[in-house]
């Protein structure tokens, strides 16, 4: 993955106040490991549906971490796991190494 994980979008839409980019960040540093370990059991269990709904959610958070390769990829994602189809886990499991690490980096 050469995309790496930044907070540019959150500078640019917060216009340079520091308390707005503080809970934002607090938000996605809270969510994100959730959602992540809520994506790895409904995959574990087969539930691809249920993975399907978690990825929505998280490719959300891709974006707005100025990952929009990972984000159009989450997309595509989520459309496969609709259909039972889990080709692209590796690449999006991937991006979410990348963010989690990002994630514990910042705090």
């Amino acid at each position: 993955m050469s995309e790496i994980p930044n907070l540019n979008y959150i500078k640019e839409i917060s216009g340079g106040n520091e308390d707005f980019e503080i809970k934002f960040l607090n938000i996605i540093q809270t969510e994100f490991p959730k959602e992540k370990q809520d994506y790895m059991a409904h995959l574990k269990n087969d539930n691809l549906e249920e993975s399907a709904k978690v990825v929505h959610k998280i490719k959300h958070k891709f974006g707005i971490l100025g990952l929009t390769g990972g984000y159009k990829l989450a997309v595509q994602y989520e459309e496969n796991l609709k259909y039972g189809n889990t080709k692209l886990q590796k690449e999006f499991e991937e991006i979410l190494e990348s963010v989690e690490g990002f994630i514990l980096k910042i705090t």
